[in-house]
């Protein structure tokens, strides 16, 4: 079998591919969540907050230097902290929505496991052999 035979064997073991799968979807899921964190959850917690948009915070660490003419002669240097808020707050949403999704997966692909069977009834001859253990004993 020569490396590319290795390579698709490889390839379509179901581990991979189910890892792929996971992959696409846990990447459109991202957008999702991303969208419904940006979109619909920031704006009410940004009022609240006075009107602050998040990814709008930053300390500015060295300003912007213009010429006379009105040319920037070099961007400013900022720390984007704010965005930084909007990401961590991203991820523990898809984190949380990733674990909730699991934890509902597993509960259905929980089986009933039956109750094991009771132990079974000893035989005549462990009876018989008990009977004379304990008279054994008794002498």
């Amino acid at each position: 079998m020569g490396m590319l035979g290795e390579f698709r064997q490889f390839a379509m073991r179901g581990n991979v591919v189910d890892l792929a799968v996971g992959v696409i979807i846990g990447g459109a899921f991202g957008k999702i969540v991303s969208s419904f964190v940006g979109d619909i959850l920031m704006p009410p917690i940004g009022a609240l907050l006075g009107g602050t948009d998040f990814t709008g915070l930053k300390i500015v660490l060295k300003e912007k230097l213009v010429e006379v003419g009105g040319k920037a002669v070099s961007q400013p240097v900022t720390l984007n902290y704010g965005n930084f808020i909007q990401v961590t707050i991203d991820f523990l949403i898809i984190a949380f929505s990733i674990f909730m999704m699991i934890k509902m997966m597993n509960a259905l692909n929980k089986k009933n496991i039956p109750a094991p069977p009771p132990p079974a009834e000893p035989s005549n001859e462990e009876k018989l052999l008990t009977e004379i253990r304990d008279l054994l004993k008794k002498q």
